[in-house]
Formats: C-alpha cells, structure tokens, sequence
C-alpha cells in the first residue's frame, strides 16, 4: 500500500493545463511583483469571502505578522490565543515585542476553549487570536461577543487552515475583525511555493495592511509607517487563481471523504476531533486520537501510510516560549499532544484509499 498524504501531483495533473496557462500569462507579461493576477486574486477571494477587502501577501505568517503591526500591537501588549496551534501563531507576537497569553482548548475540537478567554483579558489585552484548527473555526460568535464586551478588543482569525470552511454559514476569514490565511501547498488553497491573504471589512485596517506589505510605502518612496517586504508574488496568485476553477468541488470532497472517515472510526469506536453542526470543517487535517500513538505510527508506516502529529508540544511547553507563560497551565492542550494523529486527506484521495486507512488505524488501535 502506498497511499500520498496530501496528493499534489493528482491536483496538479487534474489542473495542469489551466496551472500552465496561467503561468505563461505572467512569463509574457513580466510583472512579476505585484502584476495583475495578484489584484485579480484579491477580488476573487474578496467575492468568495465576503469580506470587503483582501490583501494578498508573501504567507501565512506574514498575514498574522501585518495584521498585528496594522493595529499597532508592540512591547507591553498581550495577545491571547492558544498553545495548540503552529508556532506562527506566537512567533509572530513575540517578534512584536508583545506576549501571548496561552487560554486552554476544547478537549473534543482542540480549538481555543472560548469559555476562558474572558478571563485572561487584562488591561494590556490588544487582541485575541483564535485559531481555526484542522479546519474548523473556534466559536467566533461567542468569542466577538466577549471582545465586544472589552471594548472592541480586535480578533484576528488565523484560518491558515481553514480557508473555504463555514461557521454559521460564513466564511472563514471573514468572521471577525480580521481572517488571515495562507496558502501553503498543503493548505486547502494552496500555491506551488509561500503566499498567503489577509481579509478585514475595515477600511483603516486594510490601508495599513497595504502600505505595511510593501516597506510602509503610501506611495512610490513615501514611507509613512514602519513596513515588511511582505508581498505575494505574481507567479504564486496566477497558480491560486488556477486552482480556483475546482476549489468548490475540492471542498466538497474534503468534506465527503472526511465524512466517510468519521463514519467508519465512529461505528469502530476509534476516538477523534469532532466537528460541530453549526460549522463545516474543510478537514486541512484529519485527525484521530491515540493512546499509544508511537505503536500505531510504527504500524502505519510499515503499511506504507504516513502520518502526522499536529502538534506534538503546546507552544507554552516550547524551549522558546515557555519563559512567557505558565506551561502547566493548559493540561488539555498537554494531553492532547500526546494522543493527536493526523491521517492522508485531500480532495484526491479515493474511497478505497479512505477505506484502507480506516482499516489500518482500527486494526492497529485493536492491538
């Protein structure tokens, strides 16, 4: 058996004459930063969010970086989110000056809990930051709610997982204050390289976002705020604009295959993240849990199957970050480390693959 974890080459070859069109397009025109396939993008994703504005952007990180810097969070600040997420998340406000403030996670999503962010507001709060995990948002409803409540303390989305995913029949990135995702190749909107967007319905918000991708600059060498080179190239837009044309059958069959994988682990009694009714998980990671993870992972790949741990240590546990906060104070965010698995998924994966690896997994957790 040898089943791919993410299949890019499938997308690829389903989609390689667009990918190719869309790539001579800017080798002819040359313009490879900032061309027109990149403000094309933008009101493509804007149409698809909801949101009213879109700023493309060099990744995932640079989005949450932007956003940060545009609502002008440095030393002193705190920054509340969870430790059960990639180390984007608070790399980003540590590199700011500021400090997260790590709040625990729902034992069955493993999304941020929002009962207990309300409690780890301070004076010094200047954003929350819940994470749409595996693809699937937190509770943004409620957590707006709580924000709005402080003051209209800004929440910044970080849906580097979750973009195409619905909460209440919304969209991901366009949920809150702001949405930030990314486009890395195994996201469910992924390029060929780095790149990702920011998404606000904020008008201040976005110029600043704009000038801040590009060193500061309101115009041609006029810097009127402190800046990155933070833009997504014209290459990079033209391959998301490709993979554009089949991203709403490639939701739809994350969600059938990832329907199917719950169908079976739930009728074998094998434990995973659950999925909320009021929200459509986009599933950028199918995870189960394991009590002897390291045995079943052994059984997987002597199948030929790999397998991911997302994330193997809370961020509070990390040698970089754990002198910010206290590490024991997340104990399901401990336990869960120990015991998450992710498992092959994307739009490309077959049902008989889907069934083999449901198999696998049962037969392994057996014994």
């Amino acid at each position: 058996m040898s089943i791919p974890f993410i299949d890019l080459k499938a997308q690829y070859r389903a989609l390689q004459p667009q990918i190719q069109a869309r790539i001579n397009a800017v080798l002819e025109h040359g313009q490879y930063i900032m061309g027109p396939e990149v403000r094309e993008l933008e009101e493509r994703l804007e149409a698809y969010t909801g949101a009213k504005h879109c700023i493309t952007v060099a990744s995932g990180t640079e989005a949450l970086l932007i956003s940060l810097m545009a609502l002008g969070i440095g030393p002193g600040d705190e920054v509340i989110t969870t430790p059960f997420t990639f180390v984007a998340t608070a790399e980003v406000i540590v590199l700011l000056g500021a400090k997260p403030v790590f709040v625990d996670i729902e034992p069955d999503t493993c999304n941020i809990d929002a009962n207990l962010i309300e409690a780890a507001i301070t004076p010094r709060t200047k954003a929350i930051m819940p994470v749409s995990l595996y693809g699937q948002p937190a509770d943004m409803d409620e957590i707006n709610a709580i924000a709005a409540r402080h003051g209209n303390i800004p929440v910044i989305e970080d849906a580097a997982q979750s973009f195409g995913a619905e909460y209440k029949e919304r969209k991901s990135c366009n949920l809150s204050s702001i949405g930030c995702t990314s486009f890395f190749p195994s996201k469910p909107l992924g390029c060929y390289g780095d790149g990702g967007a920011i998404f606000t319905s904020d008008d201040a918000i976005a110029q600043a976002c704009r000038e801040i991708r590009v060193h500061g600059q309101s115009k041609r060498y006029v810097h009127t705020r402190v800046g990155v080179g933070g833009r997504m190239d014209t290459l990079q837009c033209a391959i998301v604009l490709a993979k554009l044309e089949r991203f709403d059958w490639e939701i739809a069959r994350r969600i059938e295959v990832g329907a199917h994988y719950n169908r079976i682990f739930d009728e074998a009694g094998v434990p995973r993240v659950v999925q909320r009714p009021d929200r459509t998980s986009v599933y950028g990671q199918y995870t189960v849990l394991c009590d002897h993870r390291d045995a079943v992972q052994l059984a997987f790949q002597q199948a030929g199957v790999p397998t991911a741990v997302h994330y193997p240590v809370p961020l509070n546990e990390q040698p970089a970050y754990k002198h910010l906060c206290c590490p024991d104070c997340t104990p399901l965010a401990k336990a869960a480390a120990k015991r998450v698995m992710s498992l092959p998924m994307s739009a490309d994966l077959s049902d008989a693959d889907a069934a083999s690896v449901s198999s696998l997994i049962a037969k392994a957790l057996s014994s």
